[in-house]
């Protein structure tokens, strides 16, 4: 009797920690379930010169985003980029960028902050509740743990899954004070900037934010990459004025129809954080011809970053040659 007591006690005792920890779900679940609330974010100089491409994680479901500084503030002016916006995921995501990058929206920065290379965005015209990704207590996490990550890594796919285990603790990264980072061999690249490290869960442990690539001797180094700790994170979007308040979408609604875009709900006023001081047809002939349709190849990073940018200055100059047109009736 003894014998069988203890087995039912060992019994709850097992349950009670599934339910206490939860249930580690596959790659494709943590996939299906958090890359709706995903997104890929651009920033473009004035005139259409140079920008940047990376990723941002929807933390709040009327449009806040947090993403890396490097990805949204322009390196020669430390500065926010004149033009920023995110790009909403697909229903299903193609290798056909026109189509995947079909639904865009505006952004702006409310904080940054350099020495952590965190931004926090806000997308314009969200008329209804987006799909969050969770931050989770990275403290929880520990060496060896299973992680995965979602991007869009240059010469690769848009909103890619990579696996990997956290495989070392980093604090006071690069000498910042604070920035405690995971070392991880989860595949990045750059355009993973700034997209979420995630646990088994499917909850961010991590803000993925530099990439090791080259040593000092130029032999190449491969599997080691940093990601900002979620709790670094929480705490920065904390003296923002930012306190998350979990998923706010009902279960099974991963993401709105893709018919409906994202107008302004009530913004969060954080408080901006300083930077210190201091990525046709042919023409007919007399025989028809069959035009075979263009191969889908990985995207490349530059030259769809160098597009956006000279739609937005084409946009520019139309704008400003109405306004003058305008003004001279």
């Amino acid at each position: 009797m003894k014998t069988i007591a203890w087995m039912a006690l060992f019994a709850l005792v097992v349950a009670g920690s599934t339910v206490a920890f939860g249930k580690d779900l596959s790659p494709r679940e943590i996939y299906e379930q958090v890359a709706p609330g995903v997104v890929m974010v651009m920033g473009y100089a004035e005139g259409g010169g140079k920008g940047s491409g990376g990723t941002g994680s929807i933390i709040q479901s009327d449009g806040l985003v947090l993403t890396n500084a490097h990805v949204v503030i322009e390196e020669q002016t430390g500065k926010p980029y004149a033009r920023l916006s995110a790009f909403l995921k697909p229903v299903r995501v193609t290798g056909e960028s026109k189509s995947d990058l079909a639904r865009m929206v505006r952004a702006k920065v409310l904080a940054y902050s350099q020495p952590l290379d965190l931004a926090l965005l806000k997308l314009e015209g969200v008329t209804e509740a987006l799909p969050v990704v969770d931050l989770s207590e990275s403290g929880l996490a520990r060496i060896g743990d299973h992680v995965v990550a979602i991007g869009h890594p240059e010469q690769g796919g848009l909103w890619t899954l990579t696996t990997g285990v956290i495989s070392a603790e980093v604090d006071n990264f690069n000498g910042v004070r604070g920035k405690d980072v995971f070392q991880t061999e989860t595949g990045l690249n750059r355009g993973n900037s700034g997209g979420p490290l995630l646990d088994g869960e499917g909850h961010m442990v991590g803000v993925n934010t530099a990439i090791a690539r080259v040593a000092p001797d130029g032999l190449p180094i491969t599997s080691i990459s940093f990601s900002l700790k979620s709790s670094v994170a929480t705490k920065w979007l904390k003296d923002q004025g930012v306190v998350l308040r979990g998923r706010q979408l009902p279960a099974g609604q991963t993401q709105p129809a893709a018919d409906q875009p994202p107008a302004q709900p009530p913004q969060p006023q954080p408080k901006p954080v300083s930077p210190p001081q201091a990525d046709l047809s042919p023409k007919p002939t007399i025989k028809p011809q069959v035009i075979q349709p263009a191969p889908v190849r990985p995207y490349n990073l530059d030259e769809l970053i160098s597009d956006r940018a000279k739609t937005e200055a084409d946009l520019d100059s139309m704008m400003s040659e109405m306004r003058g047109r305008m003004k001279g009736r």
